[in-house]
């Protein structure tokens, strides 16, 4: 037994072992749950890390990103249409030129209706905003409080006075010609990005997957085809439910004689795009507007119309006309919407919910055409 102890290949590969685990020693302290723990902490510091140098780079170039966002998105919204003209031998620029040509003219009409409507009707309103607003002083005037509101009333004018004649009034409209100025360079921008998106969009998807190989390319192009097809599909979905919102709170209002009935159905319109916050505040501005116009009875009729209206987009034409593509649960949209305003304001929360939609599409086909990536799947058949 000494002998075979005194071994010098047994004695080399005892010290080899000794020296093998004091090499692995080191390792061992991330091994066990706590040092699991640790490395998944450093991971996810990293990647919301990188997550935040990418949000920032966004925000520092709004001029740059957001035309490219909303170019990307009309693009897969008029996708069918351009492909639809290709099929039938339409050469591409043609086909790229009568659709720019149509987005700017649905865009012009639009446009001129609310400024059309809106002269139309601004003295009638005028006249009758300054009547309800001298019965509602009339009514305050009759309150025991009068004179504490009044003087409140009073401290609130003199404030809005000095800040009009102020410096920093001044420096607010200037940079207010800056923000004019900016809209104009990225409304050109997005037209410019959105007619390359439209003429050479399938090219320079490809052109970008060729980095790719094997899983990795067919994965990347599944993503770009869901990518496209749930934008597309939410654009147009959309849009459509705005059009018969707009429409049906049209009528009502001009059942009701509310003034300014055509731009408020355009505003509805508009504010569609907004899921849940929208309706809400073109509800309150057409309820508003009729009870200066026309009283408090007609204003409540107006709001019966705006609930009785998006009950039915909610309940029957969102699921028929968007069916399973935006399957988003009121919750994640709440947070989406959040996230996107306090990040880029109104553009921001126009964008948020498409951008989700988008990126969980792209989890559902993440391992094939109908299977999503494995911690996304239903582990029980009441989720599926």
């Amino acid at each position: 037994m000494g002998l075979f102890r005194n071994d010098p290949q047994t004695v080399r590969l005892e010290s080899h072992d000794i020296d093998l685990n004091a090499t692995r020693a080191p390792w061992s302290l991330w091994a066990d749950g706590f040092g699991r723990l640790a490395i998944r902490a450093i991971q996810i510091i990293v990647v919301v890390a990188v997550a935040g140098g990418i949000i920032f780079a966004i925000q520092q170039l709004t001029v740059v990103t957001i035309p490219l966002v909303i170019a990307l998105i009309l693009a897969c919204a008029f996708a069918p249409v351009m492909g639809w003209m290709r099929h039938r031998g339409v050469p591409s620029v043609l086909a790229t030129v009568i659709t720019l040509l149509t987005i700017v003219l649905i865009l012009s009409g639009i446009g001129w209706l609310i400024v059309w409507a809106v002269q139309d009707q601004w003295d009638e309103l005028y006249a009758q905003a300054q009547d309800g607003i001298a019965d509602v002083i009339e009514w305050v005037q009759t309150l025991p409080f009068f004179d504490a509101v009044a003087q409140q009333l009073d401290d609130v004018i003199g404030t809005v006075t000095d800040f009009l004649t102020s410096a920093q009034f001044g420096s607010g409209a200037l940079a207010g010609v800056g923000a004019v100025a900016n809209f104009a360079t990225g409304l050109v921008l997005m037209v410019t990005i959105l007619f390359f998106f439209l003429k050479d969009g399938p090219q320079m998807w490809e052109f970008l997957l060729r980095p790719f190989r094997g899983e990795s390319y067919l994965r990347a192009e599944r993503i770009g085809d869901k990518t496209v097809t749930v934008l597309g599909s939410y654009v147009r979905g959309t849009a459509t439910v705005a059009f018969v919102d707009a429409v049906g709170i049209l009528i009502g209002l001009l059942i009701l004689q509310v003034p300014l009935a055509i731009p408020l159905a355009v505003l509805v319109f508009l504010l569609a795009f907004i899921p849940i916050v929208g309706a809400t505040v073109a509800g309150i501005l057409a309820a508003l507007v009729a009870l200066v116009a026309n009283g408090p009875v007609n204003a409540l009729f107006v709001v019966a119309v705006v609930v009785l209206v998006n009950q039915l987009e909610g309940d029957f034409l969102q699921p028929v006309l968007m069916g399973r593509t935006m399957k988003l649960h009121a919750f994640v949209v709440l947070v989406a919407l959040t996230v996107g305003t306090v990040l880029g304001g109104i553009v921001g929360a126009v964008l948020a919910v498409p951008i989700t939609a988008a990126v969980w599409g792209a989890v559902t086909v993440w391992d094939g055409p109908n299977l999503p990536a494995r911690w996304a799947r239903a582990k029980h058949p009441a989720e599926a």
